[in-house]
């Protein structure tokens, strides 16, 4: 398949998207001011296009970067604990009963963020303690810290109610529902952000891709650009968490995918790769809606139940 091929596919699903749904719309209704179908698409459809369009680039960028950053093909945006945390923070919420907004944003969304945050510093302190092979150091540290955030969650499922284990459960399967633009505006800025640090950082990020010894030689200071990109990406990873929950495999495949499209130098990637990301998990929700079985599908069981044959394909077509 080439990339114009699946580029017009994706954007050819992705302007359906939000006419799908429990509610079908058509154009002449959502033209009509004050009727429901405008409500709908106004107020409920078009704000989840923009996040899911923000929440798939920014999963899809922080993998590229991850891969990029620690050599590794299997690196994803939740491998250092950064979702973890901040499930645990949620989870901390819940168990709490807090239901209060600031901002617009429930408290619950804000311990995710803070148990992002924490993390990123934990991980941030202790790297500085690392002293030889500080890439398998830290992603062995992040996989601890994974381990550790998933016992004390499995202790709040003990310890909490059925309702609130159901609700615990819900967001550990992602959830793109979303009412008004506060949401997508919080995302999209930190989708932005990421995507200027690294448009700004390719040329380095570009060396750093082909050698860390030869990179230093072009005067890049290794270690503080890697600690800059992984801030930043991580900071974006848990804004994103905290308000939509974890959606796994878009900054797995993603990535994958642009690469054996394009077939470029990283520094040519990124702009693909936020745009093949945003799209293609705007149309893994608008296939979550048009399931009817009640409510929308679980947005991360759609991206792995989606990409995982998917990437399989992918691995088998290049060995054939």
């Amino acid at each position: 398949m080439s990339k114009t091929t699946l580029l017009g596919i994706l954007l050819a699903m992705a302007a359906l998207s939000p006419f799908v749904g429990t509610v079908s719309l058509t154009l002449t209704d959502i033209m009509t001011s004050g009727t429901l179908s405008h409500r709908i698409f106004f107020e409920l459809r078009l704000p989840r296009l923009l996040l899911a369009f923000m929440a798939g680039a920014t999963l899809a960028l922080s993998g590229l970067l991850f891969q990029t950053l620690f050599r590794n093909a299997l690196m994803t945006p939740y491998t250092l604990g950064i979702s973890s945390g901040a499930i645990l923070g949620a989870g901390i919420g819940m168990k709490l009963g807090l239901g209060s907004v600031f901002l617009g944003i429930g408290a619950v969304s804000l311990f995710g963020f803070s148990g992002a945050v924490l993390t990123v510093l934990l991980l941030l302190y202790l790297s500085r303690y690392l002293q030889y092979d500080r890439n398998n150091s830290l992603l062995l540290l992040g996989i601890a810290l994974s381990f550790f955030y998933t016992a004390a969650l499995m202790i709040l499922y003990f310890l909490s109610s059925a309702m609130e284990t159901q609700m615990l459960i819900r967001y550990t399967m992602g959830s793109l529902a979303t009412i008004g633009y506060t949401y997508p505006l919080i995302v999209g800025i930190t989708t932005l952000l990421l995507l200027s640090v690294l448009h700004v950082k390719r040329y380095e990020l570009h060396l750093f891709a082909l050698s860390e010894e030869q990179a230093r030689l072009k005067g890049v200071h290794s270690e503080r650009l890697r600690l800059q990109l992984l801030l930043v990406a991580s900071l974006s990873i848990g804004v994103l968490v905290s308000l939509t929950g974890p959606i796994g495999f878009v900054g797995l495949i993603v990535p994958h995918i642009v690469r054996r499209l394009y077939q470029k130098n990283i520094a040519r990637l990124i702009l693909p790769t936020f745009l093949v990301g945003g799209l293609f998990l705007v149309v893994c929700d608008g296939i979550a809606r048009s399931i009817s079985i009640g409510s929308d599908l679980p947005i991360g069981l759609v991206t792995a139940l989606l990409g995982g044959p998917f990437f399989i394909y992918l691995i088998l077509k290049q060995h054939h």
